[in-house]
């Protein structure tokens, strides 16, 4: 009962986002079917959850094309949320929040789905294909601690490639993430991303909000040390880039190069070198910071900082853990089905394999509104598997001890620790458990009970009563 209520109590929040209160009542079946099924097979999946009715099935439908859930004031909304749930496990720098940004490529085979072409997987395992298709997603999330772990709880993920509605339309992969930041409206963050990230288009936003860019920089890159002043007075603009340095001779020994305990993730009594200079960043025109760091089992690592003020072995802390987002996409993938959905545009022309982006300024604005209205899908259903994310996560770090009590009275694990925060998988488990005697106790009056007693098959649940 306890998980079920705080549950319910944090998606109260979410109700500003839904322009009828139908809308909600789906919203919410929507995303308690996402916390408690056993699989992943798209939209049935929340029937068979939930034992619905057929009719059910193509409500659902209707709820995730809909334009009546608003994406973008529910991104905000869930933002806020988050900071405000997980007020005592954020991890802070300097007072500021700590987001970790990263793409994910998800592999989709559907001929009339939208947004979906080729894609180049950078992976050099044996087991992936060079290249596959699907859709091409960018994700922001927020670092929060555990009882002995990290989790990066998900506020926003798109896709962001595969459609051309305009020839005019010039915004590159890394302009759109600075706009899905902008949605969110939160003020004061790190920025943590991989080499990618590492330029001026992501650097520059961030610097004329008051926030920071963390990230790992090529090993052929440059900076250059301050021009020194003229000795005598010339005429035209001073010189602003001095000597040439390559980022690479950093690992050189020299008198400035520290060796200290490292503060990596997971290291235990291990010690680093590295080495610490403030440069001239071309791409930014400004100094940055550029940390040079030999660890004696992970290698040479070269990150970059926009922070001036920041300690090298904290940014080094902080880049240790960017790969909690990718934690993050495993369990949305393969515990939430976040990812798992199956709209098909019946209208649309068929896809060839290997083709790559689909471009609809030529095509009816007909055609290019029931695109709209598929991409308006896929995001909702994202949204939401993210919000399911985060849910369970609050859980496990809030109610530890609670989900464990359920978790035990239907599964069991042999490496499981009841002293650390569970995982997504365990506190789903628990909901699973707990959702029976949450719907035997609340009353016939609550809005959740009167939609499930409408659409409820009864020769699945016989003891679940209608309202009337």
């Amino acid at each position: 009962m306890e998980l079920w209520h705080v549950w319910l109590q944090a998606v109260r929040a979410l109700r500003a986002a839904c322009t009828r209160h139908r809308t909600f009542l789906w919203m919410v079946l929507a995303l308690a079917a996402m916390s408690i099924r056993s699989d992943r097979a798209g939209v049935t999946s929340f029937i068979r959850a939930h034992g619905l009715v057929e009719r059910a099935y193509f409500r659902l439908l209707h709820f995730f094309h809909s334009p009546a859930l608003k994406l973008d004031r529910l991104t905000a909304l869930w933002a806020q949320l988050v900071v405000r749930l997980f007020a005592r496990f954020v991890v802070r720098v300097d007072g500021k929040l700590v987001l970790l940004a990263d793409g994910i490529k998800l592999p989709k085979e559907g001929r009339k789905m939208p947004a979906v072409k080729a894609l180049y997987q950078e992976s050099t395992c044996n087991a992936k294909a060079e290249f596959i298709m699907g859709h091409s997603c960018q994700a922001v999330a927020l670092l929060v601690q555990g009882v002995g772990l990290f989790f990066a709880v998900p506020l926003a993920c798109r896709i962001h490639e595969g459609l051309v509605f305009s020839n005019r339309w010039k915004k590159s992969l890394l302009d759109r993430l600075v706009l899905l930041l902008r949605r969110l409206a939160l003020q004061g963050f790190y920025l943590v991303a991989d080499s990618y990230y590492a330029s001026q288009k992501i650097a520059t936003p961030l610097r004329q909000t008051d926030d920071h860019l963390i990230t790992r920089v090529r090993r052929n890159a440059v900076g250059y040390r301050p021009a020194p002043p003229p000795s005598v007075p010339r005429r035209g603009r001073p010189r602003k880039y001095g000597t040439k340095v390559p980022l690479r001779h950093l690992f050189r020994p020299s008198r400035h190069t520290v060796t200290a305990r490292s503060t990596v993730y997971g290291d235990h009594h291990v010690s680093i070198t590295y080495r610490c200079e403030d440069l001239l960043w071309k791409p930014l025109g400004t100094l940055v910071r550029i940390v040079a760091s030999r660890h004696p089992a992970r290698g040479d690592i070269l990150l970059l900082c926009t922070d001036l003020t920041l300690p090298p072995l904290t940014i080094l802390q902080i880049y240790s853990l960017r790969f909690k987002i990718e934690v993050g996409f495993k369990q949305a993938v393969h515990t939430i089905g976040t990812y798992a959905y199956h709209f098909w545009m019946l209208n649309m022309k068929r896809l060839h394999r290997g083709s790559g982006n689909q471009y609809l300024h030529h095509q009816s604005e007909k055609y290019r509104r029931t695109v709209r209205r598929k991409m308006r899908a896929y995001h909702h259903h994202i949204q939401l598997g993210l919000i399911v994310q985060g849910l369970l996560q609050y859980l496990a770090l809030a109610h530890r001890r609670t989900v464990w009590k359920y978790f035990h009275l239907g599964c069991w694990f042999r490496t499981m620790n009841p002293d650390a925060s569970p995982s997504e998988l365990v506190v789903a488990h628990a909901l699973r458990t707990a959702f029976p005697e949450f719907l035997s106790r609340i009353s016939p009056g609550h809005f959740l009970h009167k939609i499930l007693a409408r659409y409820r098959d009864p020769r699945k649940h016989p003891r679940f009563k209608s309202a009337s």
